[in-house]
């Protein structure tokens, strides 16, 4: 239930309020307690997921706290006298991080607008500082002296100090949040290392010493900024679908009161047992039973079929269900968080919560990495002063090795090759969204297929038209073209490119849920369902039923013709799905569609295990279970039924035809026909892994070399940053090896196989693992 039935405030005004401005934002739950959605914007990785959990269930009365990264909303639950709404926002400032009360509206991912633009300016302004002052440093490198060197150094001081302070900002901001929080991230050495470069080159410009360090500080900042930017492009793709699923939420009912009259009102005052009334073209705002009325409904966002469902008294219907073609009453029977739609999104969201939480190997190194370089500047600037060298000479030392290790190596190992493997998959036709998948695509060992709009167009083809009597299919033209059905809508369409032309008719009528009836010379003529046309008392040839959807005709109330339709197979289905097993990887086929239905396009693709009539749940739960035993799948799929199931899996894929949750919900995107993408994506996977493992040994293996350079005093604060700058430029070059042909690189690993005496595996381009 709703606390409160006022409109509610902006959030922000509730987020700098006190307890009882959360009011319209706090809710009960069925078990008492109180539950709030926040937005977090300073959430960015697997750590604050794991910080800001963990912090607030620390907090007395906090019962549960679940942070989406995708939409940065967190729900938190507490008990009613152990917390309060402002005491979840005090404590979430104590760890760092600042929260408002979550607004649908805020889904949008306008933050990730401004913190691109923010990224953007400061990667120009440190690129225009460290060209300058580059230039600036060429005259002291050449023999400037006294004055004229103390005055280009402090030209220098001018332009790159202003330029940090701004550039720096989204690193100091990071690191700061991660000290306030009792932690260390990455961010915590690179602002130490530009901080201590700065702050050493100004009081050596006030001292008029020979060398200072400006040059270094502001080109680390460029470096690292052009990574951080590669790395925002990627996960600024990688929308949240259960952010978009919210925009299929209704904001209200019209709602037929006891005495007849209608009125409008708001989803929170609407409750089980109303009658609401939903006309043609709506969306259904809850859960309910029809009660009276016919129509054709469109439950793909259930099924994934695209073939409308008729119904009447008695159905059953799920909020965000399409009604379109009459006007329906329906009894309430769940509304608001209780709806089907709510299920949904909570299901997504708790998939995007588990993938967030999965550490990628960037992550990873970071965890290791940001204490080792502390311990080393560290252990550097004591082992020198021990060694009897001034606090400036060991400081010296100690910011050269700050330097040397500064991740900007390491920091462009992921994005770099991410951002070269997004350029070569989308000149072939596939877009990715969301640079995580190719780590994780290279790890799947099953592929679950949807069957509508992913191994199938989701396109109704008729076959044995031309075994029909030209009359018989002039008087089904007709009829269907008078429909927007996309049942008749296909049926016309194929009728006509045969060339036939279409019966003319008086008194056209579409009956929702059943068909169209028309007259004829003095004939009626119907074209619908099988009860519409009397096909249960029909002769024996029109009593079977076909596997797919179909339509009849009867005319005069006798059956004349049956047309049934099949789905065309997308192209490239079969080969891929060989290549696929060829690799070692299991095929599996899910659909909401008919069993019978499933079982024969599973037969005709060789695809020993599938499932028919399951619903998104059913869906997400067989990927549930996958990964339970220990599998990783990857989900292709394209419905808004298969959206927590792409959520849910491994990896996600997507037709570019898929309902926009869907296309929101997968990883990528493949923008042609041919389903020959899959396999062709999960090469470039596999590509990339190496060449993400290629970059880490690369880094690390700088670090082995340049750290003892460092430690020992052999590397100027300038030549640390030249050296740190190469290992970027290395890691950057290696990445863009991910351009060469993919049928290059089969061949040069099909020639290296055939020399060890081993076997390789024949196939076309780019289709061969």
């Amino acid at each position: 239930m709703t606390a409160s039935t006022n409109p509610a405030p902006d959030p922000r005004a509730a987020a700098a309020g006190g307890p009882d401005t959360f009011g319209p934002w706090i809710r009960e739950t069925p078990s008492g307690l109180c539950h709030m959605d926040l937005v977090v914007p300073g959430a960015h990785c697997a750590g604050c997921i794991a910080k800001i959990e963990r912090g607030l269930k620390a907090a007395g009365g906090v019962v549960d706290a679940r942070l989406n990264l995708s939409t940065k909303r967190l729900a938190v639950e507490w008990r009613k006298d152990g917390f309060s709404g402002a005491g979840v926002l005090d404590t979430l400032r104590d760890l760092g991080f600042d929260a408002r009360p979550f607004d649908a509206r805020e889904a949008g991912y306008a933050g990730d607008v401004r913190t691109g633009r923010e990224l953007l300016k400061a990667l120009a302004v440190a690129g225009f500082a460290a060209g300058n002052v580059m230039l600036l440093s060429v005259a002291v490198w050449s023999g400037a002296e006294d004055a004229t060197r103390d005055m280009f150094h402090w030209l220098s001081a001018l332009i790159a100090l202003p330029a940090i302070v701004y550039a720096g900002r989204p690193f100091f901001r990071s690191a700061l949040r991660a000290l306030k929080g009792g932690g260390l991230n990455m961010d915590v050495p690179i602002s130490l290392a530009v901080i201590l470069a700065a702050g050493m080159s100004l009081y050596e410009t006030v001292n008029g010493a020979a060398d200072t360090y400006f040059d270094a500080a502001v080109m680390l900042l460029f470096l690292l900024l052009i990574g951080r930017v590669l790395d925002h492009m990627m996960r600024v793709r990688a929308r949240s679908a259960a952010a978009q699923l919210l925009s299929l939420t209704a904001t209200g009912a019209t709602v037929i009161e006891n005495d007849g009259r209608r009125s409008f009102r708001k989803i929170s005052d609407i409750s089980a047992g109303m009658m609401v009334a939903v006309n043609a073209g709506e969306r259904l705002p809850v859960d309910g039973i029809v009660v009276s009325g016919s129509s054709d409904v469109d439950r793909s966002m259930i099924t994934g079929e695209a073939v409308p469902d008729a119904v009447g008294a008695g159905a059953r219907l799920e909020a965000g269900t399409m009604n379109l073609t009459g006007p329906l009453t329906v009894e309430v029977t769940a509304a608001g968080e209780d709806t089907f739609l709510a299920d949904i999104v909570r299901l997504m969201e708790a998939a995007e919560r588990a993938k967030a939480r999965a550490v990628l190997l960037a992550d990873r190194a970071a965890r290791i990495y940001a204490p080792a370089v502390h311990l080393v500047a560290a252990a550097t600037f004591a082992g020198w002063l021990m060694a009897g060298s001034g606090w400036h000479d060991a400081l010296v030392t100690a910011i050269a090795v700050l330097i040397i290790t500064c991740p900007c190596a390491l920091g462009l190992a992921v994005p770099a090759v991410q951002v070269v493997a997004s350029g070569a998959l989308f000149r072939n036709g596939i877009m990715l969204k969301d640079g995580g998948v190719l780590e994780r695509l290279a790890e799947i060992d099953t592929v679950v297929f949807d069957k509508t709009g992913t191994l199938t167009l989701g396109r109704p083809v008729f076959s044995g038209l031309e075994k029909i009597d030209a009359k018989i299919l002039a008087l089904a033209y007709g009829l269907a073209a008078g429909s927007a059905h996309p049942l008749a809508v296909a049926l016309a369409g194929q009728i006509a490119a045969r060339g036939h032309k279409p019966a003319g008719f008086s008194a056209i009528e579409e009956h929702p849920g059943y068909g169209l009836e028309g007259c004829h010379d003095g004939r009626t003529v119907r074209l619908g369902s099988r009860r519409w046309c009397a096909m249960e008392t029909a002769p024996g040839r029109f009593r079977a039923r076909a596997t797919g959807p179909e339509l009849c005709l009867a005319v005069d109330g006798a059956p004349v013709a049956v047309f049934a339709a099949s789905d065309e197979v997308r192209p490239g289905a079969r080969r891929t799905i060989e290549i696929l097993k060829e690799r070692g990887l299991a095929v599996v086929l899910l659909s909401g569609d008919r069993a019978p239905t499933v079982a024969a396009l599973g037969a005709e693709l060789a695809i020993a295990e599938y499932h028919g009539a399951m619903t998104p749940q059913d869906k997400a739960a067989f990927i549930a279970s996958l990964e339970r035993d220990g599998h990783k799948a990857l989900m292709v799929g394209d419905g808004i039924n298969d959206a927590p199931a792409l959520a849910a899996a491994h990896a996600s894929m997507a037709p570019s035809s898929a309902a926009d949750i869907g296309r929101i919900a997968a990883g990528l995107v493949f923008l042609r026909e041919n389903l020959n993408a899959v396999a062709e994506a999960h090469l470039m996977a596999l590509r990339a892994r190496r060449l993400i493992h290629q970059n880490f040994a690369l880094a690390i293996g700088y670090n082995l070399i340049a750290v003892p350079v460092a430690v020992a005093g052999l590397a100027s604060p300038l030549i640390a940053a030249i050296a740190m700058s190469s290992s970027s430029i290395l890691v950057t070059t290696n990445a863009l090896r991910l351009r060469l042909p993919a049928d290059f690189v089969v061949w040069r690993t099909a020639r290296r196989s055939r020399s060890d005496g081993a076997s390789t595996a024949a196939g076309k381009p780019g289709l061969v693992s």
